[in-house]
C-alpha cells in the first residue's frame, strides 16, 4: 500500500491543492479533478484492452493517465515522458504524476524528456506508443513522427487536434496565439497530411479511428460549447483525429 493511501484525508488535500488536467481515479471514491473528460477520450482513442506483458510508451504523458491506464491492463513496462507540461513552458507541471504515482504505488517510469530526443539508443523499442494530443503543438511534425516511429516496435496510437475541408494534404500553420490563444499550437493537419505524414515517417498500415468530419457534427459541438459558456470554443472546421498505425 502507498505511503498516502491509508490517509485519504491528507491525500484529498494534496489533490484538492493542484491543478490537474486529467481525471485519474485514486480508489476509494478520489477522482482527480482535471479539466479533460478523459474517460470520454479513453474510449475514443481505444486503446487496447489488455496489454499483457507488453512494453508501452506514453509521449507527453502529463499527469499520467494513459500510462498508469496502461499498467492497469496488464503492461510489462510503461515509461512516461513529457517536456513542456513537466515544467518547460507548458500549463502543467509533474506534481500531478509524482501524486498519483505515489497514490496508485505505480511501477510507471518517467523521463523529463522532449520527444525530439527519443531513440532505441535512450529509451528501448515499445510494442505500443501513445502519442495523443501532442502532434499540433510540434515545430517540426514530421521530424517528431519519424522520431517516434524510431521507438515503436508494433503499434502507435494517435491522437491530434484537426481541421476538415481540404481534399488534398494540409498543415495550417499558427504562428503567434491564433488557436484558442495558446502559442504552443503550431501546425493543425487535416486528415489526409496526418495518413501522409505517418507514411512518410515509416508506417505501412494506417487505421483511422475516429475522423469526425461531419459538419452537423461540428455544429452540434459548437452548440454544446456555447451552452456551456465555453470561451475556447474551436471553428466549425477543427476536430479531433485519431488514427492507429503499424510497422
Amino acid at each position: 500500500m502507498s505511503p498516502v493511501a491509508g490517509h485519504s484525508e491528507a491525500l484529498r488535500a494534496r489533490v484538492q491543492a493542484l491543478g490537474w488536467w486529467h481525471r485519474i481515479d485514486l480508489g476509494n471514491g478520489l477522482v482527480t479533478p482535471g479539466r479533460d473528460d478523459t474517460a470520454r477520450k479513453l474510449k475514443l482513442i481505444r486503446m487496447p484492452e489488455r496489454l499483457d506483458g507488453k512494453s508501452v510508451l506514453d509521449i507527453g504523458a502529463w499527469d499520467g493517465f494513459y500510462a498508469f491506464e496502461a499498467e492497469r491492463r496488464g503492461a510489462a513496462r510503461v515509461l512516461a515522458i513529457d517536456w513542456d507540461s513537466w515544467g518547460h513552458g507548458g500549463w502543467g507541471s509533474k506534481e500531478g504524476f509524482d501524486l498519483a504515482h505515489e497514490a496508485l504505488n505505480s511501477r510507471v517510469e518517467s523521463r523529463v524528456m522532449d520527444a525530439m530526443e527519443l531513440s532505441p539508443e535512450r529509451v528501448g523499442m515499445f510494442d505500443l506508443v501513445l502519442y495523443l494530443g501532442v502532434l499540433y503543438h510540434v515545430r517540426h511534425p514530421l521530424l517528431a513522427l519519424e522520431k517516434v516511429f524510431s521507438v515503436t516496435r508494433e503499434q502507435l496510437v494517435l491522437e491530434t487536434h484537426a481541421v476538415f475541408g481540404y481534399r488534398k494534404p494540409v498543415l495550417e500553420f499558427y504562428p503567434g496565439t491564433e488557436l484558442l490563444g495558446d502559442a504552443t499550437n503550431w501546425f493543425v493537419p487535416n486528415p489526409a497530411a496526418v495518413e501522409g505524414l505517418l507514411r512518410a515517417a515509416g508506417f505501412r498500415r494506417i487505421v483511422p479511428v475516429l475522423r469526425p468530419t461531419s459538419l452537423a457534427y461540428r455544429l452540434g459541438r459548437s452548440v454544446r460549447a456555447a451552452l456551456r459558456g465555453a470561451k475556447d470554443r474551436l471553428p466549425l472546421s477543427h476536430g479531433r483525429l485519431v488514427y492507429h498505425a503499424w510497422r
